[in-house]
């Protein structure tokens, strides 16, 4: 099946944003369809036979690691950009091992996210940051591993982190620390 025109799933349960990035991949020449739930990505993804996806990490009910195992069940050859405004270790991490290509974070452009799908290969003369994480970021990254072992269940994270669930949510609810 000779295809002229690549199609791209875009998954990211924000409208405004989604609906942004399909208009610039469209100009582009890609066939473009869109998802903004997880249950959505599946059906699209069994209909639309995406060559690529775009997946948003947080989505309302769900996380779009779990998505990642899906469409790479449907198709092994999906290449897959993981794209989040949470960024951590944890989860970059956790999406490589599933099958993305690339995990960048928002926001993101059309321009970036094509570049993020064209360097399949990995870098070996990325150089090592010279400073250390500092305290927050080191914080903020154990909470996000212990929340991903919880499948995202705040309660049972709080309870492993021996905090109180409020307590997580708030320090979720914010940006993460910049390096």
């Amino acid at each position: 099946m000779e295809d002229t025109h690549k199609r791209m799933l875009i998954i990211d349960d924000d409208e405004v944003y989604c609906s942004v990035l399909c208009d610039a991949f469209t100009r582009r020449g890609f066939e473009v369809a869109s998802a903004q739930t997880k249950e959505q990505a599946i059906h699209k993804a069994e209909v639309f036979k995406p060559h690529m996806a775009v997946v948003d990490l947080r989505l309302e009910h769900g996380s779009g690691l779990q998505l990642i195992r899906r469409l790479k069940e449907k198709d092994t050859a999906i290449s897959i950009v993981m794209l989040t405004g949470y960024a951590s270790i944890a989860t970059a991490v956790e999406a490589v091992k599933l099958g993305a290509i690339q995990y960048i974070t928002k926001p993101a452009n059309a321009d970036e996210i094509l570049a993020a799908f064209a360097q399949e290969k990995a870098d070996s003369d990325v150089t090592p940051s010279d400073k250390p994480l500092s305290v927050k970021r080191v914080e903020w990254e154990h909470m996000q591993k212990i929340l991903l072992d919880c499948d995202g269940n705040i309660s049972e994270a709080a309870r492993r982190l021996n905090m109180h669930r409020r307590t997580l949510q708030r320090k979720l609810a914010k940006r993460p620390v910049r390096h």
